[in-house]
């Protein structure tokens, strides 16, 4: 096998770490480097999120979500079984209320059985119960193996696994463009530029700035939303045994208030979804006046707030008002009436938008020439992880013919 290869990382979120172990894996000896410029891995996305390990329902069938999806829920759970970290299959139902929604429940089993996903069943209300004693709705579709996970630990072990086999990780170190050279790329930091045979740029809300920075392409770009989730207090933490999730509204463009059990236990509520003022501040009233004047200079922006103004308006009443927020998920278990919650961490979604206002709903993959950009890794992409980094590592293999070490499995 080749010794001498070298290959850069950007990022140390989840797809970041992914990708970097996948380099090791392929290219046993070669020199592995990732670029990080906070002090810890999985200090944004990765960082903040519910830990849910999505078993490919709601996604098109043949697209590149359902694919990496079902293949990256294979990989992640035998990853956390081979480093002995929790992975719980708790299960989620997907719960229609109506009519209508019962209509769309039948076209989500039909994208889930086109997806392979295992287990996956229609319940009437007896289902429910069974299920979920304390939930109410008129039908819902079932998830087995739907499951939940700690995702900067699996980061966190994914690194581990880079520096084990000899990757450097250069934390606190921020990359301000990656260019393209005769024979590979170059990475450019503040402490100058260092020449690699390929770079991945995994960077998630900064990665339409750091791709337009190393002259890629102008789109997507990025708008980041917050989503706010609460704890449900301890006595109430077992009124639900797993996931409990609305049916999504095709006119919406966000999910709607959800139950979501925690791997540590916890029983969270939430997320709503709402223009976030700052792509990396996490408390307060999170402005940053940088992030802001961008979101107000995208005429993409104001295109799609247009057409979603009753969306804003539903949820902006969330965000101002905790019972309100919690009314939702009463909906779905009545026995949450006289419930309390307390604000968690939110966090922030990088959604990738085009010119017209459009949100880009698969993951979008961009290379250019020796320098891959991933522009678009919205959920499952935490999920996806392995898979994307085996999809980008194999694409890289055929498309520069660099010789590698098979495949494992």
């Amino acid at each position: 096998m080749p010794n001498n290869q070298s290959f850069a990382v950007v990022g140390a979120g989840i797809i970041g770490a992914a990708v970097a172990r996948e380099l090791t894996l392929r290219f046993p000896g070669s020199a592995v480097t990732v670029f990080e410029k906070e002090a810890e891995p999985a200090a944004h996305q990765t960082g903040h999120n519910s830990g849910v390990v999505h078993a490919g329902l709601y996604y098109e069938p043949g697209g590149l979500k359902a694919r990496l999806c079902r293949r990256g829920v294979t990989l992640l759970q035998e990853f956390c079984t081979n480093h002995e970290l929790p992975y719980e299959e708790c299960g989620k139902i997907v719960v229609a209320l109506d009519e209508v929604e019962e209509r769309r429940l039948q076209d989500i089993y039909a994208r889930a059985t086109a997806n392979g996903v295992p287990g996956v069943r229609l319940l009437d209300q007896a289902g429910i119960r069974e299920i979920e004693p304390n939930a109410v709705g008129r039908a819902a579709l079932h998830s087995p193996h739907t499951a939940i996970v700690d995702y900067a630990k699996v980061t966190r072990a994914l690194v581990d696994e880079v520096t084990a086999a000899g990757g450097a990780v250069r934390m606190g170190t921020e990359v301000l463009r990656v260019t393209n050279t005769a024979s590979g790329a170059t990475v450019h930091t503040r402490a100058g530029g260092q020449a690699f045979d390929l770079v991945v740029v995994c960077s998630g809300l900064q990665s339409d700035r750091l791709a337009k920075a190393s002259d890629a392409a102008d789109e997507p770009s990025i708008v980041p939303f917050f989503g706010q989730y609460f704890v449900l207090e301890a006595a109430y933490r077992q009124h639900v045994k797993g996931l409990i999730y609305p049916v999504p509204d095709p006119k919406y463009p966000f999910l709607g208030v959800h139950l979501t059990k925690r791997i540590d236990g916890e029983m969270m509520v939430g997320p709503n979804a709402f223009l976030s003022f700052s792509r990396e501040i996490y408390r307060g009233l999170g402005i940053n006046p940088k992030d802001s004047l961008e979101v107000a200079a995208n005429p993409g922006f104001w295109k799609f707030a247009a057409r979603n103004l009753p969306t804003a308006v539903r949820e902006i009443q969330s965000v101002v008002s905790k019972g309100r927020f919690l009314r939702e998920a009463q909906k779905y278990v009545p026995s949450l009436a006289d419930a309390d919650a307390t604000r968690a961490t939110r966090g922030i979604r990088a959604q990738a938008m085009t010119r017209d206002g459009a949100l880009v709903d698969d993951f979008v993959i961009q290379h250019q020439g020796r320098v891959t950009h991933i522009r678009n890794a919205p959920s499952p992409g935490a999920t996806s992880s392995l898979a994307i980094a085996e999809h980008i590592v194999e694409a890289a293999i055929q498309e520069h013919s660099l010789t590698s070490a098979p495949p494992a499995g």
